[in-house]
């Protein structure tokens, strides 16, 4: 069974944690929507594993990897030639050609960030597409240096490299949300200054807007931060209703995020209010 859509409305860091979060194994087509209708749209192809990319590839011909080996130098032609005739389809073709030392592994390295990562980083600009998603197809061996990544890290390594946030501008939280942590503990990730930053305000009660005037940053990286954040399923926006400039006058009213946490410290306020206050609030925004 096929999963298909449009990126402008199931975007690309909502697919890969799709993919990740359910172990998806399969084929993953996107093909990018040109203005020009004359102009045939390229197609992207992304190969998972159980939730981890494993290979990527602008066609299906399976001759991506070994290509890139022999535009290297790394082997020759005839070499490379020889190698597509006699593969055996049982083994990685990069692991296939370190077991006989023909590439080292830091060459393999180099090999899969080229073929997957930066590929697919070049897939976040796209400001709309149509994907696919299939399950019965074959992992291409050829294509494959056997190493992986989890599809929810390649997003976030293609986020923090992402200049052009257009296509995902309507995907980040709103700069009068706030941001609230849905794990206990520490994150697994390994983040970055800034996420660590943002992350010690995931507690629901500050604004975005607000912490980009604590770190001084422009709101925009704040959001972005939080997005990231909210792809690794660290994190997630919740409204925040502020008093009015007159309100702020009377000390007799409280903003409701300081209100809430006031009441859950005193055990004033069940779990279940607090649930059905933040669905009802979210239904008014």
């Amino acid at each position: 069974m096929a999963v298909t859509g449009y990126l402008a409305e199931f975007s690309l860091p909502e697919l890969f944690q799709f993919l990740d979060q359910g172990h998806k194994t399969g084929l993953l087509t996107i093909n990018g929507l040109s203005v020009d209708r004359n102009r045939n749209s390229q197609s992207h192809y992304i190969w998972v594993h159980e939730g981890r990319i494993v290979a990527a590839a602008a066609s299906l011909d399976q001759k991506g990897l070994l290509s890139m080996i022999s535009q290297r130098g790394w082997l020759s032609d005839r070499v490379v030639s020889r190698l597509a005739q006699v593969f055996s389809n049982k083994t990685p073709m990069g692991l296939c050609l370190k077991s006989h030392g023909l590439l080292e592994a830091e060459q393999l390295k180099v090999l899969f960030k080229s073929q997957v990562l930066r590929r697919v980083c070049a897939l976040f600009q796209l400001q709309d597409g149509q994907f696919e998603f299939q399950t019965k197809v074959p992992l291409p061996l050829a294509e494959m240096t056997g190493l992986s990544v989890p599809a929810t890290e390649a997003t976030l390594m293609s986020l923090r490299a992402l200049r052009d946030w257009t296509a995902l501008k309507d995907k980040l939280p709103a700069p009068t949300s706030g941001l609230t942590s849905v794990i206990t503990g520490q994150p697994r990730f390994r983040l970055d200054a800034l996420e660590w930053q943002v992350w010690e305000f995931a507690k629901g009660t500050v604004s975005l807007e607000a912490i980009a005037q604590q770190l001084r940053l422009p709101v925009e990286k704040v959001q972005q931060a939080a997005f990231r954040l909210s792809v690794l399923s660290l994190a997630e926006e919740v409204p925040l209703i502020a008093p009015s400039p007159a309100q702020f006058k009377d000390n007799s009213v409280v903003a409701v995020p300081q209100l809430i946490q006031e009441s859950v410290s005193k055990g004033s306020v069940s779990q279940s209010f607090l649930q059905n206050l933040v669905s009802f609030l979210r239904s008014k925004v």
